[in-house]
């Protein structure tokens, strides 16, 4: 009984470490335990009755917590456009644009995923829309079935580090810091990441040509009278929407203006100079632009629109997260309108599946708060803090034990259980050892990607395998018989990206400059660290420099 007393919070943890082994729902593991191990607390005399008296508040809490809005928000603005066909028109576009290089389909694979990331916010989503329609036509133009399943997989988990990322909104949420400015600190190493799998892309290309071909001559769609194919057309109008985005945009910001709000007004002007150039060629019939140009103007701008409206507005602090996310559910519906592709239907589903994800955040958030409860009443906040504290080598040997615990339990959970499980006991002895919470939140959840990758429980892979051929079949263009993907070629496909998103986490880490940017230019000082010492030759205890060291 001493034993049990001593250590019932190690118990307590294995014992919901073995049931979610075991299968249990997550909410009704977490909620099971607490109730449980609370009844045991009571009956050895270490909890009073009274402390489930708390509960119904903090349960009534979470449900009108405003910041957890933004969840079906940007869910139902992410389903509606994947569902209205952007997608397909975005890959089939960029597919044509990029497809007379080596590597261009994968490349256009990859950019598309990031602006489905920044649009959808659901890895589901874009695994399974990249897989129906750019696998087959990788495929069928020979590529390396590693190479395509690897590239489709990791492009669809960009949806976990690029705003409006749900897993940001979740881990602020349990960080207790700013949805804004974990959005604004994730935007880099996001596009970063998307960069480097361009980049292994390209390097693939030129160190296995076969693996990664070119489309063939007949399978480009936009060629020109000449025989070329516009994209010196594209390019002209590209700088010119630049150059007049940029005085546009000196002329309605001043040089002191934040970083982020010129990048987000530069790119709003630059989008719509494009956009209007392209609609008064095509009205007029000027014939100054080539196809090309027109069906990458035309199908690019508007969902960049819709992506800089939302986060723009929520990085220059116009809206709330939450309110950027109802814009955005609104701004998705037109849309939709607009492109004669919303009907009931797609309406009915849409809705069903962001209020089936809505509900199992909450359920789950329910049952974290339930385990929680129990679990610091017997002193388990303390036991972790002891137990990570104590760790060699200070902030940093926290950072990487609990990176390494992140990888590893990513084999087995998925992110939703990972951010209610273990940041709710992490963050706050990260926040006692001085570690910043946004760079912490931002390297936990490009960790946390890994999870949709792992043979052979990431969940991307499992979607991909939903929709990837199983048997021999016909192509329907070519009329060649082609290929099933095995289970085994997506898991080995899996593997370089996983390595890819490990050493971003170690970027991240190493370059915290990348994420701290967040803080804008003015400088930050922490009232609670500034002291002064008389006499003395020094700055006193002040957080000078508190900028650009994680650490303050």
């Amino acid at each position: 009984m001493e034993f049990l007393i001593a250590n019932l919070a190690p118990i307590m943890f294995a014992t919901l470490i073995v049931f979610l082994l075991l299968g249990f729902p997550v909410a009704f593991a977490l909620a099971a335990n607490g109730i449980l191990f609370g009844l045991v607390g009571m009956e050895l005399g270490l909890l009073n009755s009274s402390l489930f008296q708390a509960l119904p508040q903090r349960v009534f809490g979470i449900i009108s917590n405003d910041t957890l809005l933004a969840v079906p928000f940007f869910t139902l603005m992410g389903l509606v456009l994947e569902r209205s066909g952007m997608a397909e028109d975005l890959l089939e576009t960029i597919g044509q644009l990029f497809g007379s290089i080596r590597g261009g389909l994968a490349i256009a694979v990859v950019f598309v995923g990031a602006m489905l990331a920044a649009t959808t916010g659901v890895v589901s989503a874009s695994v399974i829309s990249m897989g129906l329609i750019s696998l087959p036509i990788m495929l069928r133009n020979g590529y390396d079935r590693k190479l395509a399943s690897g590239v489709i997989a990791a492009s669809g988990t960009l949806s976990q580090i690029i705003p409006p990322s749900l897993v940001l909104i979740i881990l602020a949420d349990q960080l207790g810091r700013s949805i804004g400015d974990i959005y604004r600190a994730a935007m880099v190493p996001g596009f970063i990441l998307a960069g480097l799998y361009i980049v292994y892309v390209v390097i693939m290309s030129l160190l296995k040509p076969d693996s990664a071909p070119a489309l063939p001559e007949e399978a480009r769609r936009f060629q020109e009278p000449n025989g070329g194919r516009g994209g010196r057309s594209l390019l002209v109008l590209m700088a010119i929407s630049a150059v007049s985005a940029y005085f546009l945009g000196l002329w309605v910001e001043n040089n002191t203006a934040p970083m982020d709000e010129r990048i987000v007004v530069a790119l709003l002007f630059w989008g719509a100079t494009a956009f209007v150039i392209a609609l008064v060629n095509k009205a007029l019939g000027l014939g100054l632009l080539s196809a090309l140009a027109e069906r990458v103007t035309f199908v690019m701008i508007p969902p960049l629109a819709l992506i800089f409206l939302v986060l723009g507005t929520i990085f220059i602090g116009v809206a709330t997260p939450t309110e950027g996310g109802a814009m955005g559910a609104v701004g998705a519906i037109l849309m939709a309108v607009a492109r004669r592709r919303l009907s009931l239907d797609l309406l009915k589903q849409a809705m069903d599946t962001t209020t089936k994800l809505s509900c199992f955040v909450v359920f789950i958030l329910v049952g974290s708060t339930v385990f929680g409860l129990t679990f610091r009443a017997v002193n388990g906040d303390l036991w972790v803090e002891h137990l990570l504290t104590g760790l060699p080598g200070g902030q940093w040997g926290f950072l990487i034990v609990v990176s390494i615990l992140t990888f590893v339990l990513a084999f087995f959970l998925d992110f939703f259980e990972l951010a209610f499980i273990i940041v709710p006991l992490l963050g706050p002895v990260a926040d006692k050892l001085g570690i910043d919470l946004i760079w912490f939140g931002v390297i936990l959840a490009v960790n946390m990607q890994t999870s949709f990758m792992h043979p052979p429980f990431g969940f991307a892979l499992f979607y991909l395998r939903s929709v990837a051929p199983r048997d021999r079949y016909k192509d329907r263009v070519t009329g060649k018989m082609i290929e099933p993907v095995t289970t085994g070629q997506i898991y080995w496909g899996s593997v370089p990206f996983i390595v890819i998103q490990l050493l971003m986490v170690a970027a991240v880490m190493a370059f915290p400059g990348m994420v701290m940017h967040y803080k804008g230019t003015a400088a930050a000082v922490d009232p609670s660290s500034v002291s002064l010492d008389v006499g003395s030759s020094g700055y006193g205890g002040s957080a000078y420099g508190a900028d650009a060291n994680p650490f303050k």
